[in-house]
């Protein structure tokens, strides 16, 4: 088995069925398994899936457990020498995964892989950055750093790439470990890509590979629980990786970054919408005293990537 792709589901029937259709109709020259794993959907995803892909292998969650946890329910259960992490919101182009892999086969030392994402008007979005630190994360820009691969017009080495669409060898399973689940949602990904580079591998970024992605926009910022999985996902990989003092540093200056611009908006009450205003100073002043707190509700899990 060349390649298992997995996907993880939550109330997506609809663009779940086109992304399905778009592997199938790519004919990718590889043998490959699909694993579709529900996050405990309740439209009618999985139905639709058994109806027209019977091939489709479906791992059915009660509960939305989270995009790392499912998708490490995929990675346990596929058999391909690679895995492939696959957005429900995207469509695959053709030969997309054929040079994924293709270009995998031939550099032994790249242990993930990420291709080009569109917008669906056709437009670049940016899938990759170096990782983070305390200035980036507080002006809200990651650095979009690549450095071009010898004797390659198309590969390109990064830091870490969007988990809308992943290649990962599945020798990274076994020395560096799946996605760590401590992340609900957010940084999953940045965090994989972390650990990989520290156990030696190279992580690429192919131009020449393209898959169209319908995500991709910030976290609502009316939306307190997306602002709290968002900000505390990036405390936590800051902790994880750099230290106490440095996750509190970031802490305290999201808390900053937060009241100036509440601040602002409350004295020009920025925006023609008063009632989205509103929303949005009311969850902007929840999510500082939650950064000041340390401390944060409880996930809801109806929430979805």
């Amino acid at each position: 088995m060349d390649l298992s792709i997995v996907i993880v589901n939550w109330n997506t029937s609809a663009l779940l069925i086109q992304c399905l259709d778009s592997i199938y109709q790519a004919v990718p020259r590889l043998t490959f398994e699909i694993i579709v794993v529900d996050n405990g959907s309740t439209d009618d995803s999985v139905s639709a899936i058994c109806n027209k892909f019977p091939d489709v292998r479906i791992i059915s969650n009660d509960l939305n457990l989270g995009f790392a946890k499912a998708n490490n329910q995929g990675l346990a259960a596929g058999r391909g020498r690679y895995f492939l992490l696959l957005n429900s919101d995207t469509l695959v182009l053709p030969d997309a995964l054929n040079r994924l892999v293709a270009v995998a086969d031939h550099n032994p030392g790249v242990g993930i892989i990420g291709p080009k994402l569109l917008n669906m008007d056709g437009t670049l979005q940016k899938s990759w950055a170096t990782f983070p630190t305390f200035w980036s994360e507080l002006i809200g820009k990651n650095f979009r750093r690549r450095h071009s691969v010898a004797n390659s017009q198309f590969a390109y080495e990064v830091d870490w790439i969007m988990g809308a669409c992943m290649l990962v060898r599945s020798e990274i399973v076994t020395d560096v470990g799946m996605l760590d689940e401590d992340y609900f949602m957010y940084s999953e990904e940045t965090d994989w890509c972390y650990r990989t580079k520290r156990k030696g591998w190279k992580v690429w970024y192919l131009s020449n590979s393209e898959i169209y992605h319908l995500g991709g926009g910030s976290a609502n910022r009316s939306n307190l629980t997306q602002l709290v999985l968002l900000y505390r996902s990036k405390i936590f990989f800051f902790r994880k990786h750099y230290g106490n003092y440095q996750a509190t540093l970031l802490r305290y200056g999201l808390a900053l970054v937060n009241f100036l611009g509440l601040s602002r908006r409350a004295i020009f009450r920025i925006g023609r919408d008063r009632n989205a205003v509103r929303q949005r100073l009311a969850a902007q002043s929840q999510l500082i005293l939650c950064l000041l707190r340390d401390r944060y509700p409880e996930i809801n899990k109806q929430t979805s990537k």
